[in-house]
């Protein structure tokens, strides 16, 4: 691929891009079927996996807006 006009080897970029995007939909799954398996958990415990849930959901968007 070669090097962007910043100097990043974009090759490696991508690939990193592609591991950590991995990463996030591996958090995606066991975050859904934890709040699926903790119906009746407390709600600040169902909040916190709704906050997990938004931050993979925010840096997959940051992702997604990079070429």
């Amino acid at each position: 691929m070669g090097v962007d006009d910043k100097g990043i080897d974009t090759n490696t970029f991508h690939t990193i891009k592609h591991d950590i995007k991995n990463q996030l939909s591996n958090i995606n799954l066991v975050t859904a079927q934890l709040k699926y398996e903790m119906k009746d958990a407390p709600s600040d415990q169902l909040d916190y996996l709704d906050m997990i849930a938004l931050s993979t959901s925010k840096i997959d968007a940051i992702l997604n807006s990079t070429k």
